[in-house]
């Protein structure tokens, strides 16, 4: 059976190139990277390459890189050890809606120490309101985070200005540019951010690999206590294998990604184009062109995403219903909630989203398996009966035409 994995902001597959500069320090260069013998040494070398290559690929200096083992950890360690470092300046915090659970989560701990938040709304796209943004921040306020791009729309945010609005009233930026870095271009210095979390796993790189950029001069409190590792603000034996392999995909994205660039976007827009035309009731979610390059969401009428999904797994197809950390979760996303789209319509969300490795005769198969997929299920749907039988929706009021407002959106965008 063919397979197909669409399911890249999960995880990607790792690069043939990233495996073998990994397996050295599998194997023979086992030496822990703090020790002062020859084999120590040479860890230790590989361990400042690394962060060399990391840091070229934001522009970043080498020392303003922390290794992390994932990018919750760090973001734990951005949002935390700002908001501890700087608690005597203020214990106010501003977000965006539509953020990952890690940023989310640790904001909730936060609460509950005495810290006040402000979720910043989002419009339909996805994109933050930089007047609710504005109106948000406060002589007390110590931190903001905005995503740079996020992972289940695909929406990227306008992150110079954001930086640009927050550093006028002398407050400390983070983004989570997880779905960025190593994708598209991304320049700290042109960002203008005080620090940003990515993640290997994005870009071709093993997992429990990811870093933190700290700007020269921001203060972080360490989440992790132990010893001198990361300069002291990340303890803890280094994953030598992992981190090498980290930096080895940074070395490739920086080389590779315009041509990765430009062959992924033809292929998303052949998919979008595909799915729009050959399914009816196929609503495109996220901005339709200031998206991340791999990104396709699309919300199906009148059938739900788990259906979907099966269905497409038995052909080979792997795709999720929403981001890694809600697709299993039996609730409507965060993200779709936030951009105010009507709950029965996005039950029928799903996420595809592609990688350097995708082909064209990859797309031409999830066009020909994915519309009977879609038209079996609808055959099965009360919902679907309904309309086709009065034209309206189910819960819809009298006189009100299904799919009307959506239609409208769709023939805007």
């Amino acid at each position: 059976m063919k397979e197909i994995y669409l399911d890249n902001h999960s995880n990607t597959k790792l690069d043939e190139r990233v495996l073998e500069a990994m397996l050295p320090y599998l194997k023979e260069n086992y030496g822990n990277a703090q020790s002062m013998h020859c084999l120590g040494e040479i860890s230790k070398d590989a361990l400042d390459k690394a962060r060399k290559q990391t840091a070229d690929l934001i522009n970043a200096k080498e020392n303003e890189i922390y290794f992390t083992s994932n990018a919750s950890e760090a973001n734990n360690l951005a949002i935390k050890g700002i908001a501890d470092a700087y608690k005597q300046k203020g214990k106010h915090i501003v977000v965006s809606a539509i953020e990952h659970f890690s940023v989310l989560n640790s904001l909730k701990r936060l609460e509950q120490s005495g810290y006040t938040v402000t979720y910043v709304p989002v419009d339909k796209y996805g994109f933050v309101s930089l007047d609710e943004l504005t109106k948000a921040l406060k002589n007390d306020t110590v931190l903001v985070s905005i995503q740079h791009a996020n992972p289940e729309i695909g929406t990227i945010q306008p992150i110079e200005e954001i930086s640009k609005i927050v550093h006028e009233k002398g407050i400390l930026f983070h983004t989570d540019a997880v779905c960025t870095v190593g994708t598209i271009p991304v320049d700290v210095e042109k960002t203008g951010v005080d620090l940003l979390t990515f993640s290997g796993s994005q870009f071709y790189a093993p997992k429990g690999a990811a870093a933190l950029y700290v700007k020269k001069g921001v203060r972080v409190t360490p989440q992790i206590d132990g010893g001198i590792q990361e300069n002291g603000r990340r303890s803890g034996t280094e994953n030598i294998p992992a981190i090498i392999g980290f930096g080895k995909a940074c070395e490739i994205a920086k080389n590779e990604m315009a041509q990765n660039q430009a062959k992924i976007v033809s292929l998303r827009d052949n998919l979008i184009t595909g799915i729009q035309n050959k399914i009816e009731y196929a609503f495109l979610n996220g901005h339709p062109e200031k998206r991340l390059p791999n990104n396709v969401n699309f919300s199906i009428e009148f059938i739900e995403g788990e259906g979907m999904l099966l269905f497409l797994d038995q052909k080979g197809i792997y795709i999720t219903s929403g981001s890694a950390c809600t697709s299993k979760a039996l609730k409507m996303s965060h993200v779709l909630s936030a951009t105010k789209i009507d709950t029965a319509i996005a039950q029928g969300s799903v996420l595809m989203t592609l990688s350097k490795h995708t082909t064209q005769e990859d797309i031409d198969y999830i066009l020909k398996e994915f519309p009977p997929i879609v038209n079996r299920l609808r055959d099965m749907s009360p919902l679907y009966a309904y309309f086709i039988k009065t034209g309206k929706r189910q819960d819809a009021g009298p006189g009100s035409d299904f799919g009307h407002e959506h239609e409208h959106e769709a023939e805007a965008e």
